[in-house]
Order: structure tokens, then sequence, then C-alpha cells
């Protein structure tokens, strides 16, 4: 049995906006101890949305203005990393840790993400790996971004995994920032449909594996209030 418990909270698909509700809602539970454990792994899908990190470019309002009329939202946001988009076919896992129970250390934290996803790739024959620059790799084609903000170890945003989203959301963008780079999705490497709910049970056994933790369910009447307080 872990000493280290998380709680797994399942919440469909929101907007981004709601997606930041949520997490702040989380990270309060640790930083006012309203419940124990407090840790939460929050898995869910966007609505389109384009992100910029806090170190990405100014953006112009043309720019800006450019994207939201392909359909998506645009917001600027207080993770590491650069420009990406998130949107539907895309498993977005937000998990909202305290590190003081694992390892005081981001740079950690960032690389065991990375060697999760690596080990999920890995269970559907794809070899992926680190580069020098973040997230997860299949050769030059990120199948993976990750993008996190840490207060006091308290970790909010995380990572973003292509299942079968629509790559060519990409194409209006250069992704994180690094030119001649591509993308990638595991429908495009195995040529194969594989949706978010074919992966989300090895990518939850991956993480409980990573981080060394008991994964427990996250109350379902908690999480009902929770939702319905975030998405008004």
């Amino acid at each position: 049995m872990h000493s280290r418990v998380v709680k797994v909270f399942l919440a469909g698909r929101l907007s981004y906006g709601a997606g930041q509700r949520l997490q702040k809602t989380l990270s309060d539970h640790h930083y006012q101890r309203l419940s124990e454990p407090a840790n939460t792994l929050v898995i869910l899908e966007h609505k389109p949305v384009y992100t910029v990190g806090i170190r990405d470019k100014v953006y112009t309002v043309e720019e800006e203005t450019k994207l939201k009329n392909l359909g998506a939202e645009f917001w600027r946001t207080n993770r590491g990393g650069l420009i990406t988009f998130h949107g539907p076919g895309q498993l977005v896992a937000y998990p909202v840790l305290d590190l003081k129970q694992f390892r005081t250390s981001v740079k950690w934290y960032v690389n065991q993400l990375e060697c999760m996803v690596i080990r999920l790739c890995a269970e559907f024959g794809i070899e992926a790996q680190t580069s020098p620059h973040t997230g997860v790799w299949v050769d030059d084609r990120k199948i993976c971004a990750i993008g996190i903000h840490g207060s006091r170890y308290i970790t909010t945003h995380g990572l973003a995994l292509n299942c079968n989203t629509d790559l060519t959301w990409f194409d209006h963008i250069v992704p994180c920032g690094i030119e001649g780079k591509g993308v990638t999705s595991i429908s495009k490497e195995l040529d194969v449909d594989i949706k978010v709910d074919d992966v989300l049970p090895i990518f939850i056994n991956t993480f409980r594996d990573q981080f060394e933790c008991e994964l427990i369910e996250f109350p379902t009447k908690e999480a009902l209030q929770i939702l319905q307080d975030t998405i008004r």
C-alpha cells in the first residue's frame, strides 16, 4: 500500500476557463487544507483553445483575433512553455499535487511526467523520447506537450497527449514556439483511430506506477458539486 494517495477526477469535456477554475478549487484544497488527501489527478478534454505560457512572445491583437476566428478560444496562462493547442481527442491531465509528499523538485516532477508518457507510448508500441525541448517526442514530432505551474510546491497545469486530435489546428501556430518541428498523435503513429477513452486506463495505471502512489476515485457527490460550481 502506497502512503501517497491521489484522487482521480474524470471531468469530461470542459472549456479552458472551466478547467482553470477547477484547478484553482483543487489547489485551494491544498493551501486551505480543506480535504485529506488533497492530491488530485484531473483528466479531461478541452473545447478548442490556443494557450500561451508566461514566457511566450507577446501575441498581437491581430494574431489573437486570427486564431479566435478559427473557432477556438485564446488564453494567456501562468504555466511554463510557449503557445500550444488543446482540443477534442487530446487527453489533458492536470495533476494537482503537493510535491512535498513526493519530491520537492519541479525539475524532477517534469521529468516524471515525461517518463510516464514515454512508458505509455511504449505500451502502444510507439518509441517516444525526450529532447532538449520540454515534452515528449516521436523523432521530431511532438506527441505530448508539457507545461506546469508550481506555487509553494503545489502543482497545476500539466500535460496534453494527442490521441486522435485533429492536428490541422496546429497548422496555424508554431507549436511550443519551436521552428521546424511537427506534431503527431497516437492515432497518426499507428494509423488506427485511438480515442482518449482507449488511452485512459493505461494512462491511469502508468501514472500510478511512475509516481508510486495509490489512486482512488474522487468522491462522486463532491466532484459533481465542484463541476457545477466550475461551469457556472
